[in-house]
């Protein structure tokens, strides 16, 4: 199914941010659906869910803002606006 892979690959670019800022975990996710993404927030929050099981993703708070607009240049995308990381505070 298209979904399953577009959520996928958006899950594997949050666990390479998370990994990269040298993360424990991602604790709250925010993307943005764009009117022609094909996900309604309820579609999205089970792709994102089973996609998240067993990654650093699993259990983030995942908020979802909706555009109504077919207009829009990112009417047919999915877009991060923005990832929480759970990183260790290292000692000096």
């Amino acid at each position: 199914m298209h979904e399953t892979g577009i959520v996928r690959d958006l899950v594997r670019h949050l666990e390479t941010v998370a990994r990269d800022a040298g993360a424990e975990a991602i604790s709250g996710v925010q993307v943005r659906l764009g009117a022609l993404s094909q996900f309604s927030p309820e579609h999205f929050r089970e792709h994102f869910d089973d996609e998240a099981r067993g990654t650093m993703a699993e259990g983030a708070a995942l908020d979802i803002l909706t555009s109504d607009d077919p207009g829009d240049p990112d009417a047919l995308h999915v877009m991060i606006r923005s990832v929480d990381l759970e990183v260790s505070e290292t000692e000096e």
